[in-house]
């Protein structure tokens, strides 16, 4: 599993490949076993392969251009009235798709939506809500745009490990 998290680098240029449905199953299966709290799974998810969406989607944040020419855009969302961990149950979920993603060959990048920066659209969570019709009662984390890898950037390498970071007992 460390080689996994080794290779889990954000990727915002990929191939114009598509991706095989078991690999994206797999990478849904990951979302879905997904730690959340009091094991409520709030979330719920939108798979986005039409270019017009992907478009929309890309005009999100000053930061989400990119997801245009992802062949996949997951949308993690949040059922408010049967969670209160938002923040929480969807970081978690991105990582495990960010890390199956890896598994599968795959790249993404967490283009952050609930509290984005505006664009020239407003309010990312609001224009996202609205593009998708995502009802009133939900919350949306982020954008994951997934795909094959343009380049695979570098591992993450042990010197980046920080022993100086690491604190026993008391700070």
């Amino acid at each position: 599993m460390l080689e996994i998290i080794r290779q889990r680098r954000s990727v915002r240029s990929y191939l114009k490949k598509e991706i095989e449905e078991e690999k994206l199953n797999e990478v849904l299966k990951a979302a879905m076993f997904s730690p959340t709290a009091r094991n409520l799974r709030p979330w719920e998810f939108i798979v986005i392969t039409d270019e017009e969406t992907k478009k929309k989607l890309s005009s999100a944040t000053p930061y989400a251009s990119f997801a245009r020419d992802a062949p996949v855009v997951l949308v993690i969302c949040y059922d408010m009235n049967r969670g209160r961990r938002f923040k929480e149950d969807c970081s978690l979920c991105a990582e495990n798709i960010y890390l199956e993603a890896v598994n599968q060959g795959l790249g993404t990048c967490f283009i952050q939506i609930a509290e984005g920066t505006e664009a020239d659209v407003g309010n990312p969570e609001d224009y996202v809500k609205k593009v998708l019709s995502i009802p009133e009662n939900f919350r949306v984390q982020c954008l994951l745009p997934i795909g094959y890898p343009e380049k695979l950037p570098a591992p993450h390498r042990d010197e980046e490990f920080e022993e100086g970071k690491i604190h026993y007992e008391k700070f």
